[in-house]
């Protein structure tokens, strides 16, 4: 676990970062507030955090109420080194946002002791962050997050100019895979077909399980021959070899919609709606295939012979399977 050091202290800090390095921790040493606070912003920000009370530019009082005030920064447990032992201290302290103190000059026993309950904390507050956002099948984004997500790419689409892909897949003919296998057997097609198209998308791209055997992506960046790849890409690496599972083995293919969204009115409920009448369109024109939706909600389709040419019914939210 790495734990970040701020201290302005040279001495103090020389001590604190072979005391957790002694412990089999990875120490981030510096000497000031605001070093401190742009690593504490930053997405992979240490998870545990030692920071002197008083310090250059901010302190570590000044540190925990920006930490806190950071609705959207990941959970960080703080621990105030002070040389302050007024009750009065300790508690605007931990009022400021801090999670535990220790007093200075610290004892080496006592800082053991308080970074492995930090260790615990944080361990805890990862399960339940997972166990929050994560599906519990396929350890993609659950329904919740993948909204989110999508909602905050269309926001930074919208404030950098930029386009926005965004793709529903839906494996095809899944309730005769779940009657042929079993529900044992369709959880490991879920979790295979999930882990095949997962594993072609980019690092920043998103996805996650929308409900049932249907799933959202979320491609930032992505234009219209972008997303068709990246649609196009999933098909390909999930009919290429059959799915074993506990029941036998099985060929799944996939359908999926593709939409394209820009502008300032980038809307995610819009290019839902249209992801989802392409991906109608997919399985009346006989599965297996990437259609793609205009931002106008007309319809193309991609790499598919023979396509047909029937606009989902208004107000459709899912599609056969």
């Amino acid at each position: 676990m790495r734990i970040l050091i701020a201290e302005d202290d040279p001495t103090t800090l020389l001590l604190l970062e072979r005391a957790v390095k002694d412990w089999g921790y990875e120490a981030v040493a510096v000497r000031d507030g605001n070093s401190a606070w742009e690593i504490l912003r930053s997405a992979d920000s240490p998870p545990l955090a030692l920071l002197d009370w008083m310090m250059p530019a901010l302190s570590g009082v000044e540190l925990c109420c920006k930490v806190r005030q950071e609705s959207e920064a990941p959970f960080v447990y703080l621990v105030l080194l002070t040389g302050k032992t007024k009750t009065e201290d300790i508690v605007q302290g931990m009022e400021s946002g801090a999670d535990d103190y220790l007093s200075k000059p610290f004892d080496r026993q006592e800082l053991k002791v308080r970074l492995r309950a930090g260790q615990r904390i944080v361990e805890l507050h990862e399960k339940l962050r997972i166990h929050a956002t994560r599906d519990a099948l396929t350890s993609l984004w659950n329904r919740r997050m993948i909204l989110e997500i999508l909602g905050r790419e269309c926001a930074r689409a919208a404030r950098a100019g930029t386009e926005l892909g965004v793709v529903i897949a839906d494996l095809d003919h899944f309730k005769r895979v779940n009657d042929i296998l079993g529900h044992l057997g369709g959880d490991a097609v879920l979790l295979e077909a999930s882990r095949r198209m997962n594993r072609v998308l980019r690092p920043y791209d998103a996805m996650g399980r929308y409900g049932g055997e249907e799933f959202l992506i979320v491609l930032p960046g992505c234009d219209q021959a972008g997303t068709v790849t990246a649609a196009e890409r999933m098909r390909q690496v999930v009919e290429e070899t059959e799915i074993a599972t506990p029941a036998g083995n099985i060929l799944v293919t996939v359908s999926l919609g593709a939409v394209t969204g820009e502008g300032p009115s980038i809307d995610s409920d819009e290019l839902i709606k249209n992801a989802d009448t392409a991906l109608y369109r997919a399985k009346r024109a006989g599965r297996n295939r990437v259609e793609v939706a205009t931002s106008s909600s007309n319809c193309v389709s991609s790499n598919c012979a023979g396509a047909q040419t029937e606009v989902a019914p208004a107000g459709l939210s899912h599609c056969p399977d």
